[in-house]
């Protein structure tokens, strides 16, 4: 086999205690890819019925793709899929850091945890040697301890680490995976699932190096796409500023979250949240992923005010969005010490957001006074409710065990009028995307498999940022602000696309930012896997792995019925660039089932069945 896989699947019981290696078909691979395909794959022919996220029967997937095993520019990412807490079914989550190459080179393509350990563990596997260790010790550190502890115990430094903190032994629904103190596996509660698993981190180190087809041709490849993205990147300012340079453009374009939806217009937030003025306060500079030439991720030092001094992980656009623009938040040193809390907690900063930015619209409507929170007063702009709040939340403490289970449960213990405030597709919370300014996003938060996720379709750059997939006749001029036409066929494109980025595995930034196009993605895939792909091939095993996605969302109970947006993305704005415009929600939805090939409930039709090739 020389197609960039060991074909080889890591199963470890973790109620046996035992683990197995068992061979993966080609087929699969050909189908599915790898990463989030394959593992929705697995995940549909094992759970053949809804089961109890936290429960006995619950897989927690780790898979690569192709594009861990060479030097491929972006492929140190790696997807976690399992049925997710705070939704209660098909969940994919992606982390970067050095974890997915560095299982590649221990031998494997897949990890598959499955039952509960009796006690608290973690595993450690290097090359054949695999091991599930006592983690007593372990228990209660956070994130970046764990790490540290783990390498200390290990007198290895080489392990890539992936964590759980605080927040997932206590299994609170939105709790995340670390991985070695620099990528989050943020969304859907992943982490939860660790720790009702009682498993602490997996650690892993290889020293093997999977064959490729066309050994030559890769490594020629890999040299000409680094230097054309970190060209770009150079270019573009995205790797001098990361993704803070979104910022204003966004808000400006009605966009960004602000005051938990509600208000349409903030334009001295965004500025001084965003680019440049981010990468002056926090002295920003790129952190890259193993084998990335953009450096998303930001590692910063603030000096000042001492309260504030800080030097380690930055906030992304995302978190600016929730815990900055979404909370009347403008200073970037106190969302930096947000995000620090939760990444140290192991919690998503999107959904942590997301639920302080509805805890104070309930503060401020009455539906919550300081008699539930224990005297705090939370109130917008306010840094020490965002601290402490998101401090309760990860450690289940206080008023902010409200929340363990998500902001769709807590408000049913809030107040009965709070249900429909909350915003959020399938128990997810929105992420820092308006579906209001770009509307091909209605249908993709709407139907997304893992509920609302800009970055499973990523529709909205191609209106806001000049992001076009030509190939598949995503051009400029293919979509308007606000007008119905192609905005449905953009979502199903963006949405085969987010699978087959997360398939491969692959960090989107390369495709989108670090603009390489997915004809030179097809030639990359070719030359590793000697397959002969086409980019409609590829496009075609993603809209594969998308449909079994859906089909994991149909057997846990969502249809056409849950194919909806919250109440708030229904209501005009007032003011700024998307003033008066509503979304067209049931025309896009028609053309949206009509593309898909889906009947009247959600589900794929026998034809569509039969042109994807599954049973």
């Amino acid at each position: 086999m020389k197609n960039g896989y060991w074909q080889k699947m890591l199963r470890v019981d973790l109620t046996s205690r035992k683990s197995t290696v068992e061979p993966i078909a080609e087929k699969d691979l050909k189908d599915f890819i790898g990463g989030a395909g394959l593992g929705a794959e697995i995940l549909r022919r094992e759970l053949p019925e809804k089961i109890d996220p936290y429960g006995l029967q619950n897989l927690l997937i780790f898979a690569t793709g192709p594009f861990q095993g060479p030097a491929v520019p972006g492929g140190a990412k790696f997807s976690i899929v399992g049925i997710s807490p705070l939704t209660g079914t098909f969940a994919d989550t992606a982390a970067g850091a050095a974890w997915g190459p560095s299982l590649k080179d221990a031998g494997y393509d897949v990890v598959v945890l499955e039952g509960v350990s009796e006690n608290p563990v973690y595993i450690q596997i290097v090359d054949d040697d695999v091991r599930i260790k006592d983690a007593s010790d372990l228990w209660g550190k956070d994130t970046f301890e764990t790490v540290d502890a783990i390498h200390e115990e290990a007198g290895d430094k080489r392990l890539s680490v992936a964590a759980i903190g605080p927040a997932g032994e206590r299994k609170v629904a939105i709790a995340c995976i670390a991985v070695d103190k620099h990528s989050f596996a943020g969304r859907c509660g992943l982490g939860a699932i660790m720790g009702a698993k009682n498993v602490k981190a997996v650690a892993v180190r290889g020293t093997r190096r999977v064959e490729v087809h066309d050994p030559q041709a890769t490594r020629e490849l890999i040299k000409k796409y680094q230097k054309q993205i970190y060209e770009t990147v150079v270019e573009n300012e995205f790797r001098v500023h990361g993704t803070p340079v979104l910022c204003e453009t966004a808000e400006g374009l009605g966009d960004m979250p602000i005051k938990y939806w509600e208000q349409d217009v903030w334009p001295e937030g965004a500025r001084k949240l965003g680019a440049p003025n981010y990468t002056q306060a926090l002295n920003a500079r790129p952190l890259p992923c193993k084998y990335c030439p953009i450096g998303c991720h930001r590692k910063i030092t603030i000096t000042e005010p001492e309260e504030y001094k800080y030097e380690g992980i930055g906030p992304e656009y995302e978190t600016l969005g929730l815990m900055g623009t979404n909370l009347l938040i403008d200073d970037p040193r106190v969302v930096a010490i947000g995000n620090d809390i939760a990444n140290r907690l192991g919690l998503d900063t999107i959904s942590a957001g997301a639920m302080v930015g509805f805890a104070m619209e309930c503060f401020e409507k009455g539906w919550i006074t300081t008699n539930d929170t224990d005297g705090l007063e939370l109130k917008w702009g306010d840094p020490r409710a965002l601290f402490t709040l998101v401090e309760q939340i990860g450690r289940r403490e206080g008023f902010g065990a409200v929340f363990a289970e998500g902001t769709v449960q807590a408000a049913k213990k809030i107040h009965p009028d709070s249900v429909a405030e909350v915003v959020h597709c399938k128990g997810l919370d929105l992420p820092a995307h308006d579906p209001r300014a770009c509307i091909s996003l209605a249908p993709t938060y709407a139907t997304g498999t893992r509920g609302a996720c800009h970055f499973r379709g990523p529709c909205e750059d191609v209106e806001m940022a000049g992001f076009f997939i030509p190939e598949v006749s995503i051009k400029e001029g293919t979509v308007k602000f606000f007008e119905r036409e192609n905005q449905s066929r953009l979502a199903v494109k963006c949405q085969d696309l987010g699978v087959l980025i997360n398939s491969l595995v692959l960090c989107m930034f390369m495709v989108d930012g670090g603009d390489w196009s997915m004809t030179d993605v097809a030639e990359m895939f070719n030359a590793i896997t000697g397959w002969d792909y086409s980019v409609d091939d590829l496009m075609l095993a993603g809209q594969r792995g998308f449909t079994v996605q859906r089909l994991n969302n149909i057997r846990d109970g969502y249809n056409k019925a849950t194919d909806i947006l919250p109440r708030k993305m229904l209501k005009a704005a007032k003011e700024g660039f998307r003033a008066g415009k509503t979304i067209p929600f049931e025309g896009l939805m028609k053309d949206y089932y009509a593309l898909r090939g889906w009947d009247e409930n959600g589900a794929p039709t026998k034809e569509t069945m039969k042109r994807l090739n599954l049973a």
